[in-house]
């Protein structure tokens, strides 16, 4: 008898484990997120940069400190792809950032473990492959909703562009993509906030729905071909000429 409650277990077991993996391979959908972008918190996290030269810039920038896009990712637990969005997200921007037609796409395969992104910066379109290195994400305890969803914290840091790196992951949605180039938790990442807020990225939309078209890529794409490595060279560099120049690194995606 009791040999036959131990099967039962480990078939109501097997079958949950089951379910569940077939739920992840189901999931796919679309995230709207609104991206803030602080200035002022920006600069001021810019360690390099003198008191003086961050009180005059706060003092310029004065209450309109902010700037909101709007990005769109696309998800499956296969793959993901992150762009900007068209949709204009801030009423008073009479510059018009839905007229901008800048270069970003932020693609992920998690089944093959590589990534493509094309990334227009300083003036250059890069076109990065490699593969793909899940980011060492430290998980904390703290929980809170985001878009209606349960989620959890975890902190990552940046070295090479100084960033302390929040995320809160949804506990219900069983994915690993995410926002930017933020990935590798264990649910979909629906907030980051990057030094204290001088950036954030919030979802403000989850459509669960299946998608067709929408990881495609412009099927003309031109720019320069590297690896990751070498894309890392080429912002460490421009990092070390601001450095010295004592100058915020105005023309990298923060």
């Amino acid at each position: 008898m009791k040999r036959k409650y131990i099967w039962i277990l480990l078939f109501i077991l097997a079958t949950g484990l089951f379910s569940a993996k077939s739920f992840a391979q189901q999931v796919q959908g679309s995230v709207k997120y609104l991206t803030t972008y602080d200035w002022v918190k920006m600069i001021n996290s810019c360690s390099y940069l003198s008191k003086d030269r961050k009180d005059k810039t706060a003092y310029l920038w004065g209450n309109r400190s902010e700037w909101k896009v709007y990005n769109n990712l696309y998800f499956s637990s296969q793959r993901s792809k992150y762009e900007n969005s068209e949709e204009k997200a801030d009423p008073d921007d009479d510059e018009g950032y839905a007229g901008r037609k800048e270069t970003f796409y932020l693609t992920r395969s998690y089944e093959n473990k590589t990534y493509f992104d094309a990334i227009e910066m300083l003036g250059k379109v890069y076109l990065v492959s490699d593969s793909l290195k899940t980011p060492d994400w430290k998980i904390l305890n703290d929980l809170k909703e985001v878009a209606g969803h349960v989620c959890m914290n975890a902190s990552l840091t940046d070295t090479l562009l100084n960033e302390k790196i929040i995320a809160w992951f949804a506990l219900d949605i069983p994915v690993q993509a995410g926002p930017d180039r933020f990935f590798g938790l264990p649910g979909l990442i629906l907030e980051v906030s990057i030094n204290n807020g001088a950036k954030t990225m919030t979802a403000e939309k989850i459509e669960m729905k299946e998608l067709t078209k929408e990881f495609d890529l412009p099927k003309k794409l031109k720019g320069k071909q590297v690896n990751g490595a070498a894309y890392a060279a080429v912002i460490k560099k421009f990092l070390d000429e601001k450095r010295k120049a004592e100058e915020f690194p105005w023309g990298i995606n923060y």
